[in-house]
């Protein structure tokens, strides 16, 4: 068929038959006039001008002028019936066919001659090469389907020419399978499946693993999917397919890891497949796009040079949207995955010894280890050959990382990306490189002082999607970060604007409160996004580590969210029927990460009971008025603004009421026994911070203010007579003395003291 188009436009661009162009062009060529003569004629200028006065000018005398001369078969090509000319672009498509057919013939003679002789290496090795350059011609089905076969004897009978000697080949062939793969013609793709699953066998046979040809194919992928013109998606998809058939349907092969390594592979590349042609798609949507880089990325995790190509792209889209702490961290995973081939390479003891010298930086970055069984030996050829993968590529992308962490205010991890560059260039004995970053940590650390309680690195909401015109995100949940003091309605605009753009204005509704959805009261016609506001969550014992503000906005896997309810349906009621829901979300990721949005993957709720509640909220009022007393340096304004919260004319009965409800009876239940205690205890400790507070106050006002801290005083003195009967009041049963039980001097027959139940 593209032979015969050939033809046909070869045709249409024929000229209009002139009968004295063609008498001239006779002339010249069987004519009187010799060559000789028309030189000699030519030089004296005794040609005349052309009578007609032709365009040509005095080019009229020049013998030959080959954009115009019309070629005698073209002309008389169109006197020819299309029949005609279709018959002969058949002649010469078969003739073509039979022309490779014999070339096939003789390659496959040299094989087998060579095959005996001592220098076959070489001469298989340029057969192969041949072959290679056949299928990257325009070739017919005939043709390809032996020259596959040729392809698939000859790997057979030599597989270790491809997986040992002509290693560079084994990239090629598998480029010009998948191309074939992706063929419109069934049985182009058939054959070409074949020939790519025994390829892939052989490789298993080889060493229990297809490790090389895994990565080959999935480099191929993204070079066919980011340069061909003519990729047909779908096609390649039914070819994957086939070759899933095959693995499966290998009875031989059956009961090895075989089968589940060309599933997973079919996988990746599908996934691969699809995120690519998708990214056109959301080009406006910056957390989707990313997200498709990220699988991308991850879907190159045994090709490092593809994806550290990748994560530098990532990389590049944060910078261009102000994400430095994001693109330090793309920076850091870059170098991790770097140092982790590089270590295979060159044992070089000031080197970092893989990625785990980075966990400092980021606990995410683990995920670059090369501890997959696929993981390709990185001296083998094409492997980690990019200009990254070598010393002088791992220190700029760490000068990279640190230059962007300084810009996301993160200095702390500055420090900790030259922790990784020092013993390097003082291996170098580099003094000008070490002045320059020792010079740097000054600064990264004079910042740290003077920005101390100012810097703020990110807000975090989490974001549910309900509705099957959201696609792959239907019914997920994310942890999104945006920029600090991002306020609740600023995002919820932004995702109902942008959503409603895609589908409808009338289409995108938001969910208002933060309780659990149930998908089946929701119009299955619209689509649902439900956003709320979520803090950073630490256990106990995480606290004594995570001191400073930095610590407690860095490394973030568990985030928190309350819901206020009472037992009949309300959000809110009295104190002594306010319960509180405490939402634990984990993702799976920590904080700053690649990306700006992560999937939660663990849901946790603990409920609060009121007494509970209320003794949270004391803590937290204690917890204020600390903070604001030991402040330093001392913020008069923030101290008078706690202070009027918590001990003020207008908000007494906050403090009070709580007492009043829950401390002036003994609780029944002896289950509360110690939450009453417990309250109890923490009005007598925000008291004592009450107190401090107005004497740290008394010391900071000016003559101007002493009568409003003489009314703050009044205030807290009614305050604290007012909750003294009830603080004081203890629970007898919690103060039983200790009996010590009647026992003998024989140590087998003694008894411990023990405290009485209740």
């Amino acid at each position: 068929m593209q032979g015969k188009k050939a033809f046909e436009r070869m045709n249409s661009l024929t000229f209009k038959k002139s009968k004295d162009m063609k008498a001239k062009l006779e002339e010249a060529i069987l004519g009187s006039i010799g060559a000789r003569q028309e030189m000699v004629r030519r030089s004296r200028g005794q040609l005349e001008r052309s009578p007609s006065g032709s365009a040509f000018g005095s080019q009229e005398n020049l013998r030959w002028r080959k954009d115009m001369t019309h070629w005698r078969q073209n002309s008389e090509r169109m006197d020819k019936t299309r029949a005609e000319l279709e018959h002969e672009a058949l002649i010469d498509g078969n003739l073509a066919t039979e022309a490779n057919l014999i070339i096939l013939d003789t390659l496959e003679i040299i094989v087998q001659t060579a095959s005996v002789t001592e220098s076959k290496e070489s001469i298989l090795g340029g057969v192969l090469k041949v072959l290679l350059h056949s299928m990257a011609c325009n070739q017919s089905a005939l043709y390809l389907q032996h020259c596959f076969a040729t392809q698939r004897a000859l790997v057979s009978k030599f597989p270790e020419l491809l997986f040992e000697e002509e290693t560079e080949q084994c990239a090629d062939l598998c480029l010009r399978l998948l191309r074939s793969c992706s063929s419109s013609i069934s049985t182009i793709r058939s054959h070409a499946s074949a020939s790519l699953y025994l390829l892939m066998r052989q490789n298993f046979e080889i060493g229990n693993n297809f490790a090389r040809v895994k990565m080959q194919v999935t480099m191929s992928l993204s070079s066919l999917v980011g340069t061909s013109q003519n990729f047909n998606e779908e096609f390649l998809r039914r070819s994957l397919k086939t070759i899933l058939t095959y693995a499966e349907e290998d009875l031989e092969l059956r009961e090895t890891t075989f089968p589940d390594q060309v599933q997973d592979l079919v996988f990746n590349l599908h996934m691969i497949l699809s995120d690519t042609v998708k990214m056109k798609e959301h080009q406006e949507d910056p957390e989707m796009l990313v997200d498709l880089m990220y699988r991308i990325a991850k879907g190159y995790q045994t090709s490092p040079d593809l994806r550290l190509t990748w994560l530098q792209n990532m990389a590049g889209k944060h910078s261009e949207r102000n994400n430095h702490a994001e693109a330090a961290q793309c920076l850091v995973h870059s170098a991790a995955l770097v140092a982790e081939y590089l270590s295979m390479l060159e044992d070089r003891k000031y080197l970092p010894v893989g990625c785990v010298t980075f966990q400092n930086i980021s606990s995410n970055v683990l995920e670059e280890s090369a501890v997959s069984d696929d993981v390709v030996s990185p001296d083998e050829e094409g492997i980690c050959s990019g200009k990254y993968f070598t010393e002088i590529g791992l220190v700029g992308l760490l000068e990279q990382a640190a230059a962007s962490f300084s810009m996301a205010g993160m200095y702390e991890a500055v420090n900790e990306v030259y922790k990784v560059l020092i013993p390097i260039h003082e291996a170098n004995r580099d003094a000008k490189k070490l002045a320059t970053i020792h010079g740097k940590l000054q600064e990264a650390f004079s910042k740290i002082v003077h920005q101390d309680g100012k810097r703020m690195f990110g807000t975090y909401f989490r974001v549910g999607f309900y509705g099957s015109k959201f696609g792959d995100l239907d019914e997920q949940e994310f942890v999104y970060k945006e920029p600090a003091i991002t306020k609740l309605a600023e995002i919820s605009h932004r995702l109902e604007s942008f959503y409603g753009e895609r589908f409808g204005e009338d289409q995108v509704e938001v969910i208002k409160d933060s309780n659990p959805v149930d998908k089946c009261k929701l119009d299955p016609n619209k689509a649902f996004i439900q956003i709320t506001y979520v803090e950073p969550y630490f256990d106990t014992y995480e606290m004594k580590d995570r001191i400073t503000y930095f610590d407690k906005n860095y490394n973030l896997r568990r985030f928190v969210y309350c819901t206020p309810f009472t037992l009949d349906g309300r959000a809110h009621g009295d104190l002594h029927e306010q319960f509180k829901r405490k939402t634990i979300l984990t993702t799976s990721h920590a904080f700053p990460y690649i990306k700006t949005r992560i999937n939660i993957i663990h849901k946790e709720e603990i409920i609060s009971t009121p007494i509970e509640v209320a003794i949270e909220d004391m803590q937290k009022k204690t917890q204020e008025l600390a903070f604001a007393t030991h402040q330093d340096p001392a913020d008069a304004k923030m101290l008078q603004m706690v202070l009027q919260g918590s001990v003020g004319t207008t908000v007494n009965q906050g403090p009070l009421e709580v007492a009043q409800v829950f401390l002036s009876e003994i609780p029944s239940d002896p289950k509360l026994y110690r939450h009453h205690n417990k309250l109890r205890l923490c009005f007598k400790d925000f008291t004592k911070r009450c107190e401090d507070a107005l004497r740290k106050n008394k010391s900071l006002i000016g003559p101007d203010q002493k009568e409003y801290q003489r009314e703050l005083e009044r205030n807290y003195h009614r305050l604290k007579e007012a909750l003294q009967p009830l603080i004081n009041r203890k629970i007898p049963q919690l103060y039983k003395p200790v009996l010590q039980v009647n026992s003998h001097r024989d140590s087998f027959s003694r008894l411990s003291l023990r405290k009485i139940d209740i």
